[in-house]
């Protein structure tokens, strides 16, 4: 049996980004917007715990070097399935370095020299961010009913305090070891 095409109809066209979704569109966009913004203090996070991994010097060396190779892997392990996320319920993520760099809260830091207790106190202050911006993000995928997000964010700010702790203990009563 032979099938017949009509010449003068062609199918629509989806959207490219049009993934399917059961959560309303506008407060899908709002879980995409409060997710990028976590998404965006992530890379920073990550890129900054990563330069301080590569250039931290002093007597603990090893164990400074060691521990923030951990976190930055740790971070680096969240960017993926939050951006993900945004795509599933059907919206777009950050594209850019510069788009990152407009969302996020974070600061850069491209100093020639940071001192292990410099570096520590900075990621303790940018990882209390990033719990809070990922706590606000939260509180948005509960309002939109998005329990899937919601999960993964809880998962992340535990890990994110367990950083923080590790950060905060390693930088109590210490004497710079920069000499």
């Amino acid at each position: 049996m032979a099938v017949v095409r009509s010449l003068s109809k062609k199918p629509a066209k989806t959207p490219a980004l049009a993934t399917p979704t059961d959560l309303d569109s506008a407060k899908a966009q709002k879980v995409a917007d409060a997710i990028n913004r976590v998404l965006a203090d992530s890379f920073v996070l990550y890129l900054k715990t990563k330069n301080f991994h590569w250039h931290v010097s002093g007597k603990h060396f090893r164990d400074y070097h060691l521990l923030l190779d951990e976190q930055a892997d740790s971070i680096q392990a969240t960017i993926d399935p939050l951006a993900e996320r945004v795509r599933k319920i059907g919206c777009r993520t950050v594209h850019s370095f510069g788009e990152i760099l407009k969302l996020t809260g974070l600061k850069e830091n491209d100093e020639p020299y940071v001192s292990p207790e410099a570096m520590f106190a900075e990621l303790i202050a940018d990882n209390k961010a990033a719990i809070k911006t990922m706590r606000e993000a939260h509180e948005i995928c509960d309002e939109a009913e998005d329990i899937a997000t919601a999960s993964l964010l809880e998962e992340y700010v535990d890990e994110a305090e367990k950083r923080l702790w590790f950060l905060f203990e390693t930088n109590q009563n210490r004497q710079d070891s920069a000499t």
